[in-house]
């Protein structure tokens, strides 16, 4: 593949080889189909396409120093796809459905891992839907769980460099008992109109306040936020935010390297308090935030005068991409060795 310009690549889509499929039918997982289509037959009356029965994962696998493939703590993104399952009642895909549909489909388009030291990776999209017809409301009788891959650059155009993000209160990501806390599709297409906003006023990404009282951090478009406050990582903790696996490793590695932890409930008005912020998530792992402006209130809330990654950000992703690369040793066996 050396036609490809792996250090170019967008955070987008990417024709690769093969996919893979498995259908749920008569209260059972079949057998795992190999496709070369880019394209699925659906049901005109399908639940996801009414009822919005869907849920997706996205996870990465990188090419190591060793020139060994890596899949980064794939049964966490099994462990929350079946939670999305549960959420909006589809069939749960399990454990070993799940590893054998992802080391599959990365072997049949190895071609496509991006080489070591390029700076892009091999991202996986799995995807769960209803399947099966329902008119009245109510959950499929028939899911297909499909998993694609493609190669990809960073997720910001910036890369890992800091960027401006806009705090909006005149829209909410998700209700606070809804699928806030869940991976699924519904929750994106909530933040598509403000964040298409946002990206003709100037800005790499929205941020969300709670939509019940307007006072405390959500996410970060489709991503976590966290902020540095002199020794400490803080990072929101409510039932609807998406729990973040990069946020979960993020602050194992925060305590390795000393720093204390805090997961709790963040007010809007503490955002002038943090020496450092940033977004993280399994697309862009963390893009550091230069400053958020709040839209409504004209107020903006400065952490990088200079342009520069604070130190402690700077740490935290060398630290979490070393160990994704091989490059550090992995010390909680979070890396998965695709042989």
């Amino acid at each position: 593949m050396e036609n490809i310009a792996w250090g170019e690549l967008p955070f987008g889509y990417f024709k690769t080889d093969y996919n893979v499929r498995t259908y749920f039918r008569n209260g059972k997982w079949g057998e795992m189909e190999i496709s070369s289509s880019e394209t699925i037959n659906i049901h005109m009356a399908a639940t996801a396409l009414h009822y919005g029965q869907e849920a997706f994962e996205g996870l990465k696998a990188f090419r190591g120093k060793d020139g060994k493939i890596r899949l980064f703590r794939w049964k966490e993104n099994a462990k929350r796809m079946r939670r999305s399952a549960q959420g909006i009642m589809m069939a749960e895909v399990p454990d070993d459905v799940f590893f054998k549909s992802i080391t599959t489909v990365i072997k049949m388009n190895e071609r496509f891992v991006p080489p070591y030291g390029t700076g892009a990776s091999l991202y996986l999209r799995p995807l769960l839907f209803g399947s099966g017809p329902q008119v009245g409301v109510k959950p499929a009788e028939e899911y297909m769980f499909l998993v694609f891959v493609a190669p990809v650059g960073p997720y910001f155009k910036e890369g890992f460099k800091p960027v401006d993000i806009q705090l909006v209160r005149d829209y909410d990501r998700a209700a606070p008992l809804g699928t806030g806390h869940i991976k699924v599709g519904g929750n994106y297409a909530a933040s598509l109109r403000p964040a298409d906003r946002a990206h003709k006023e100037g800005f790499a990404s929205v941020l969300f306040l709670d939509a019940k009282e307007k006072k405390y951090i959500d996410e970060a478009g489709p991503a976590n936020f966290f902020g540095i406050k002199g020794n400490t990582y803080v990072t929101p903790e409510s039932n609807t935010i998406l729990p973040s696996i990069t946020n979960m490793s993020l602050r194992q590695i925060a305590k390795d390297i000393g720093l204390d932890v805090d997961l709790r409930r963040v007010s809007v008005d503490e955002l002038n308090t943090f020496d450092e912020a940033g977004a993280c998530g399994t697309a862009a792992i963390i893009s550091p935030i230069r400053k958020i402006v709040d839209r409504e209130k004209n107020k903006t809330y400065q952490f990088s005068k200079d342009g520069q990654v604070g130190p402690i950000s700077q740490k935290l992703y060398d630290t979490l991409l070393g160990i994704q690369l091989g490059e550090i040793e992995d010390k909680y066996n979070w890396n998965t060795i695709v042989e």
